[in-house]
């Protein structure tokens, strides 16, 4: 039964397909899936067949499954979304959904996307590399945190120090440009969040670990969490070049434009290494008016990068 919903769903999402590729997909003979076709035909979906070069079979162009009230903006909207998920996760359950959602849309509806073409593409593989390697921890992790199993690395902190970390994974987020595994740490006694980028040697055990009542909507409020370290409220103090950037940066509600152009910013960030390269990347362009002892380890370590130049 699953079999021949698999063949109905990429017949109903392809133009054509062959004998053999349906036989590849599903791993068995050309006989069953001549019978499987039969049996779908009978069924009430028209089969049709074609020979030649360009032979194959492919569902009847007047049928399709119902949508109800979902349009065809809907499920371009969705496409979009499960094709920019997919970039990063290869995930084979991903491939049979995409396929599940392309079977709710006619051949001349394709045909009608096809020559619109795409107005917008949603890509999460940010991830450097390109892909294999990371892709294959995507995966990993994804199945780990489904199947509840202990997964064990190294992970490096900002300051460069790796530390081995034993996890129980919950599951993963996509925050801003870069994917999470969000999990309990089995060291700290607590929830934390890991930047994929940093993980190294992951090691996926058989242990199995109960759950402990935790959901990722909960973890995800945690964003910003003890590991990142207290937050700074911070007011800068920008040159009026950099108002496209700062804007972009900090929107602009958050941006007070003084009478010299220059421009005061109120925000909030963890105090962390990452928010002093964050204020260091504006070089000579951003000042620190508040508080006194971030303005002062900002002094201190542009003069050490001067230092690295004398």
């Amino acid at each position: 039964m699953e079999r021949l919903l698999g063949i109905t769903m990429m017949l109903l999402s392809r133009r054509r397909v062959n004998a053999q590729t349906l036989a590849d997909k599903f791993e068995v003979s050309h006989r069953t899936i001549y019978r499987d076709l039969e049996t779908i035909n009978a069924a009430g979906i028209p089969i049709v067949s074609f020979t030649g070069n360009d032979g194959g079979y492919e569902i009847m162009e007047q049928f399709r499954i119902d949508r109800q009230i979902v349009t065809l903006e809907d499920l371009q909207s969705i496409l979009t979304a499960l094709k920019g998920v997919q970039a990063s996760l290869d995930d084979e359950e991903m491939d049979g959904l995409l396929t599940k959602i392309k079977a709710l849309i006619s051949r001349s509806e394709q045909n009608q996307l096809e020559e619109s073409g795409e107005t917008l593409i949603f890509d999460t593989n940010l991830l450097h590399g390109g892909g294999i390697k990371d892709r294959t921890i995507l995966a990993q992790l994804r199945l780990a945190s489904k199947n509840r199993t202990v997964v064990s690395f190294t992970y490096t902190s900002t300051e460069g120090i790796g530390e081995h970390r034993e996890v129980e994974p919950i599951g993963l987020a996509w925050k801003g440009y870069a994917w999470y595994l969000y999990a309990y740490c089995r060291g700290r006694g607590d929830y934390r969040t890991f930047r994929l980028s940093r993980l190294s040697g992951l090691r996926v055990h058989l242990e199995h670990f109960a759950n402990r009542g935790v959901r990722m909507e909960e973890l995800d409020t945690r964003w910003g969490n003890r590991e990142t370290g207290p937050a700074v409220e911070l007011l800068l103090l920008f040159r009026p070049r950099l108002r496209v950037r700062v804007e972009e940066a900090f929107g602009p509600a958050n941006v007070e434009v003084q009478e010299d152009g220059s421009l005061r910013v109120r925000a909030s960030y963890p105090d962390n290494h990452w928010m002093y390269g964050m204020i260091l990347s504006y070089g000579p362009d951003v000042r620190v008016l508040e508080p006194a002892f971030v303005a002062d380890k900002i002094k201190r370590m542009g003069a050490q990068i001067a230092s690295l130049y004398e």
